[in-house]
């Protein structure tokens, strides 16, 4: 069972969803050349609300996902794409189905 987890709210700048849910799809994409992160989504809230919720079996998994490549793009885009401060919480995840 993954034990860790990582929550980061986006909110779009005006104009910018499109742009948004590209790179969510992209990042996706690339979670795939991860194989310590168990899980990523990235999902839409409501108009301009997005979110990327990820899962690891263990802290050396989150951390590798923390200083992995979707990090990086993540970072290198927040200012064009988003409106927000971007604030990555770290959980712990105590049961799932």
């Amino acid at each position: 069972m993954a034990t860790k987890a990582i929550w980061v709210m986006l909110k779009a700048k005006p104009g910018k969803e499109s742009a948004v849910e590209a790179f969510l799809k992209q990042g996706a994409v690339m979670s795939h050349d991860e194989p310590q992160t168990v899980s990523w989504y990235g999902v839409k809230i409501a108009d301009g609300m997005y979110g990327v919720f990820d899962t690891f079996d263990d802290e050396a998994g989150r951390d590798a996902h923390m200083n992995g490549e979707i990090a990086k793009a993540l970072m290198a885009n927040a200012a064009e794409l988003f409106s927000n401060e971007l604030k990555i919480e770290k959980m712990d995840i105590l049961a799932d189905k």
